[in-house]
Parts: structure tokens; C-alpha cells; sequence
């Protein structure tokens, strides 16, 4: 989701890397789960949070939309994000605990920090304004993030922001056209083809998104 703010209005001022220390842990969060409910349809979900929420919860991406997700528009494209159910989180337990925390999204990996992206890629920031938690200690942004195989997860975040934003330019220049339906129908292939088929839990995450990537660039004529 793109942000139209001055980076010093939102975050600490800094730019971290993966092995900085960022005032972000707060002993587990113990006692506290309010990052989980409220949040409307902001936690937007990646192929890859897709592809662990069906490995968690044995279900199908379709499956997914009946209960714990769904799909809005999102600077143009038709992306999933987490259904808020009477106003909270549908994986958070009745003792206010994540119930999928080894599958969490990435929006969720990264809370509070966030992206900021410039042309050469991205560096995490620490938001201000989200965590209510008193008492914040650091804590390396690698280990916080939580995340197998950092560096091919980075390039997979890249390559994946990189598209959507190709994408977002298409459709402008659909939308000039007056070509109104052919963007809709863009918008709902690469729904169909990033998400909805099912990734292959027991291969490569990383080699299937890449082989996806590749396919929906060539079915649009897009250029790298």
C-alpha cells in the first residue's frame, strides 16, 4: 500500500538494515494483542503469506476467502488482505494469542517497522504511531522479521513490489485509454494467477513465484 507521507512524520527518522538493533521487541507481547484487531483491511497479504496460511490451515485460497480473508482494490489491483471479524484478527485464540504465528503474514512479521523502497530495493523503518507497547527494547531487525532465507526473501519482496508497481502504471494508462474492462480483467488475472492456484507447499516457494512471475508478465506484454 503506497503512503503519501514524510518519512519523519511516521517513523523514528532512521533507515535500518537487517542487521541493525531497532527498539521494536516487547517481550513477545505478552498481555497485549491490540495490533490484531482494528486494522480493518490493511494487513494486505503477499503469494508467499498466501501460500503459508493454506500450508497452516489445510485449507485453499478459495476456501481462505469464506471466513479468514478477502479481496479490495489496493492502489489499483485486487489483492487479498485479512477479514477483521467483529473488528479482530480470525486467527487470534480466545486467550488473545496468534494461532498461526509460525504462518503469520509478512505485514505481520514486520509490525511495527515498515518498507521504505527507493529504486535500489528497500530499508525497514520504525513507525511511531503503531505499537501502543510501553517499554520497547531492541532487538536485530533479522530476528524480528523472523523470516528463513533473508536474502532470497528480500529479492522476492523487490521483485514483488517492482511488479506491482509496473502494473499500477499499465493500468493508469488503461484507465486514460478509456479501456476501463481491460484493466479489470489485468487485474483479475493476476489474482488468478499469483494466488488463487495453489503453490506447491513441499517446493521451492521462491522457484514457483519466479516461474508465476515470468508467466503473468508474459501474458500482459510486460517488459522487465
Amino acid at each position: 500500500m503506497i503512503r503519501n507521507e514524510k518519512l519523519e512524520d511516521i517513523s523514528d527518522g532512521r533507515l535500518y538494515d537487517a542487521n541493525d538493533m531497532v527498539k521494536a521487541y516487547c517481550d513477545e507481547c505478552k498481555g497485549c494483542h491490540a495490533c490484531c484487531t482494528g486494522m480493518g483491511s490493511s494487513i494486505i497479504l503477499d503469494p508467499l503469506d498466501v501460500m503459508r496460511l493454506c500450508k497452516e490451515t489445510g485449507k485453499n485460497f478459495t476456501q481462505l476467502l469464506e471466513k479468514e480473508l478477502e479481496v479490495n482494490v489496493v492502489d489499483g489491483l485486487v489483492l487479498p488482505n485479512i477479514r477483521m471479524t467483529a473488528d479482530k484478527c480470525p486467527f487470534l485464540n480466545d486467550d488473545g494469542r496468534c494461532s498461526i504465528h509460525s504462518a503469520r503474514p509478512g505485514f505481520c512479521r514486520l509490525f511495527p517497522l515498515g518498507r521504505y523502497y527507493t529504486d535500489d530495493g528497500f530499508r525497514y523503518i520504525l513507525q511511531i504511531h503503531e505499537c501502543e507497547r510501553a517499554g520497547r527494547t531492541k532487538v536485530k531487525v533479522s530476528k524480528w522479521i523472523d523470516t528463513e532465507d533473508l536474502p532470497r526473501y528480500t529479492k522476492y519482496i523487490n521483485d514483488w513490489h517492482k511488479f506491482q508497481k509496473d502494473m499500477q502504471r499499465n493500468l493508469i494508462e488503461y484507465m486514460r485509454a478509456g479501456e476501463d474492462e481491460t484493466a479489470r480483467n489485468q487485474t483479475m488475472l493476476v489474482l488468478q494467477v499469483m494466488y488463487v492456484g495453489m503453490y506447491d507447499a513441499e517446493k521451492d516457494f521462491y522457484d514457483q513465484f519466479d516461474a508465476r512471475l515470468a508467466h503473468i508478465r508474459s501474458l500482459l506484454c510486460m517488459t522487465e
